[in-house]
This record gives C-alpha cells, structure tokens and sequence, in this order.
C-alpha cells in the first residue's frame, strides 16, 4: 500500500507539473505568438533548468501536441455539453446551439483556436493519439447532419463529404474573419460572430430538403 500510495503521489506530481508546463506555454504564445513558442522560455516561466524540461517534453513539438489535444478535448466537451443541456427537439436549432458554444470557445482561447483549425506553427502535425478528440468532433457532427437529413429537414448532400466540408469553410471562415479583424470584441460584439446564425441559415437554404 505505502508504495502504491508513494506511486500515485508521484503520478500527481508528475501530472500537475505537465499541466503547470503547458499553461505556461499557453500564456507565452498568448503573449509572443504561437508559432514563437521557445522550450528555453517556457522553462524559465516554470523555474527549472532547460534539461529539466525534457523529462516532461522530449521538443517543443511535443508541448504542442499536448496542447493540440487538450485544446480538442475541451472543443468536443463544450460541443456535447451545449447539446446535452439544449431546451429543445429542433436539429435546426440545436445546431446553432453547439456551433455557438463551440464559437464562443474558441473566441475566448484565440490560441487554441489557431493551434486547432489553422497551420500557424511550421512542421508542426499532431499525433494520431493528439487529433483523436478532434476527429471525435467532426464524426459528431456528421452524424447530426445525417440526423437533420433522416429528419427531412436537409437533402441528403448536406451529410455529404462536400456538404461537410462546406459547412466547416463557412463557419471557420467567421470565426478566422472575428480573430484576425476583431480579436478583442465579445461574440455579441462581434461584427463577424453576429452573422454566424445568417451563414448557417445560408448553409441551411443551401441543402433545403427536396420538395414532397
């Protein structure tokens, strides 16, 4: 038991010193950039020597899988969250329910949002065990537009590879618009975010469902 025990104290330490790692990179890239991120930095903010850094990190590549990771965990968490607490049966508009909560997340972590949805970092691709969540996102989404499609609410090209990819361009496209023009504006304020209900509703009348 003692050793058990001396085990999972050093599995909390270990695992609070990865966290306290990697929120400090996130607050350098906030601040320097994220493609700027430098492992010598990142272990000054932290207080411990350079080669101390690599028993938690092998490159700074690894610091941004982790944060690539953890940043789709909590995109997917805040996706089933908004539909699991929706009030209401319409898929209409429980779709601009998840993709509003999901918008407002990545408003709120500008460099999450950068690491996540576009190659700001050269070199730099996550590892499959990093883009799992990720992908665990897209497959949701794919599976609430087969269900708008079953429900007759969309043509069936709306569940296509060609609808989803649509559907992803417009919605990033208004987020990248918000970040690169307006990053300091509330997603009320926004002068982009404000249209994200217009750009579904576009993408909606797009794949309107086939008359009769």
């Amino acid at each position: 038991m003692s050793t058990a025990a001396s085990l999972d104290r050093r599995a909390r330490r270990r695992r609070q010193t990865i966290d306290e790692i990697l929120d400090a990179a996130l607050r350098l890239m906030e601040a320097e950039g994220v493609a700027a991120l430098s492992l010598s930095a990142v272990a000054r903010e932290v207080g411990m020597q350079p080669p101390s850094l690599y028993q938690y990190f092998a490159s700074k590549m690894a610091i941004y899988d982790a944060l690539f990771r953890r940043g789709a965990e909590q995109v997917l968490a805040v996706r089933r969250e908004a539909a699991r607490t929706a009030d209401t049966d319409d898929l209409l508009e429980l779709d601009l329910i998840c993709l509003t909560a999901v918008s407002r997340w990545a408003m709120a972590n500008p460099v999450y949002s950068q690491l996540l949805f576009w190659r700001t970092v050269p070199g730099f691709e996550p590892t499959p065990e990093a883009f799992a969540p990720a992908l665990e996102v897209m497959q949701e989404l794919r599976d609430h537009l087969r269900a708008t499609v079953d429900a007759g609410l969309l043509h069936p090209d709306a569940a296509t590879e060609d609808g989803v990819a649509l559907y992803t361009s417009i919605t990033a496209g208004v987020l990248s618009q918000q970040l690169a023009n307006e990053p300091e504006a509330t997603f009320e304020q926004g002068r982009y975010t404000r249209l994200l209900p217009v750009v579904l509703e576009m993408f909606h009348q797009r794949y309107a469902p086939p008359r009769g």
